[in-house]
């Protein structure tokens, strides 16, 4: 009897304790080069490759725009006072006219006196340092002109080419899709992008507007392993936002970003990862999605992963049917979240 007192008695202590333990972390793959996130180490090499290479285009291109706007106003600017400056030559050129050229010899022939000699010798300094000082200015204002239209010229020919650019890195990431997708059995529907998400607090940029360049460098509070401060700030941000959920960041495995501290994964289940999200559970998950895609620019986002889709800068929400028909692989029970 005594022994049965003790083992219930057990039993029922270890069960809220049970019941209070942390989610586990998803369980990290072999060694097969998978990502742990259902593609293939080339899947998932030409979607960041592709990703990367499209936002850092699309950002360079806004750099461009607003470089040209500065570069417009300058010119406008330079062309305001090129008038004036036309103007005071003009002035001076009538002037010589009406009067007639003094020059040294008829300044001599014409005087009446020595002084008067010594006065038109001083006048004729005079006038030809005022047309001298207003032709210099004229050329200076239209050499700068010229700058600023070759300048904006440039500006415009960088912006065509990085438009092609974004054309080519869009296509590479529909083709690997694409490519993938058709291997896995077709395409699948699943969440939609949009959404009024809460707006975040922008990651830290250089002074170029670019964002810099970071490495696994912070304690990932989520694990026992390393995160990059700008994930740590998206993770944040999110937290602030009321998506309070288990999350789990780094992980060590073949490839992605997990292993680089550039990717977490957001339960979208109260208790942690469980079964396939349903009523509210796949209401957070969406919302928590496009709370990352709202704020893709602020947070500096790759791409984001939720119920067989993957979403893209380029493209917006593809299908992504790389799982292996559990949870977890498919992004049924999690958002993944990859930053750059």
């Amino acid at each position: 009897m005594l022994a049965v007192l003790v083992a219930t008695s057990g039993l029922a202590l270890a069960a809220p304790a049970a019941a209070m333990a942390a989610p586990r972390p998803l369980a990290a793959p072999g060694d097969s080069g998978d990502d742990g996130e259902g593609g293939s180490k080339s899947l998932v090499e030409q979607l960041e490759a592709a990703s990367k290479g499209f936002v850092e285009a699309r950002e360079a291109l806004d750099r461009s725009k607003k470089r040209q706007q500065q570069m417009t106003a300058k010119l406008k600017a330079l062309d305001a006072e090129l008038g004036p400056k036309q103007g005071a030559l003009d002035d001076i050129v009538r002037q010589s006219y009406r009067t007639g050229r003094l020059g040294p010899m008829s300044a001599l022939i014409t005087a009446d006196s020595a002084q008067g000699l010594l006065d038109r010798a001083a006048t004729l300094e005079t006038v030809a340092v005022k047309q001298d000082h207003a032709i210099k200015e004229l050329k200076d204002a239209r050499a700068k002109q010229a700058q600023a239209k070759l300048a904006i010229d440039a500006e415009v020919r960088d912006q065509q080419r990085q438009v092609t650019i974004m054309a080519k890195r869009k296509a590479q990431a529909e083709k690997a899709l694409k490519t993938a997708n058709a291997a896995a059995g077709g395409p699948s529907s699943g969440a939609s992008g949009g959404g009024n998400s809460s707006q975040a607090a922008a990651a830290r940029r250089n002074s170029d507007g670019s964002l810099p360049d970071e490495s696994c460098s912070g304690n990932d509070p989520t694990t026992s392993g390393c995160i990059t401060p700008r994930t740590l700030h998206a993770m944040q941000e999110a937290q602030a936002d009321g998506f309070t959920r288990f999350v789990s960041c780094f992980r060590p495995q073949g490839s992605g970003e997990h292993p680089l501290g550039r990717a977490c994964d957001f339960a979208s289940d109260k208790t942690g990862f469980g079964g396939v999200a349903t009523g509210s559970s796949r209401d957070y998950g969406d919302r928590l999605a496009n709370y990352f895609i709202d704020n893709e620019g602020r947070l500096g986002v790759l791409y984001v992963i939720w119920f067989k889709r993957i979403w893209l800068p380029s493209s917006g929400w593809q299908p992504y049917l790389r799982g292996n028909g559990d949870p977890s692989s498919d992004h049924t029970n999690h958002v993944h979240l990859s930053m750059r």
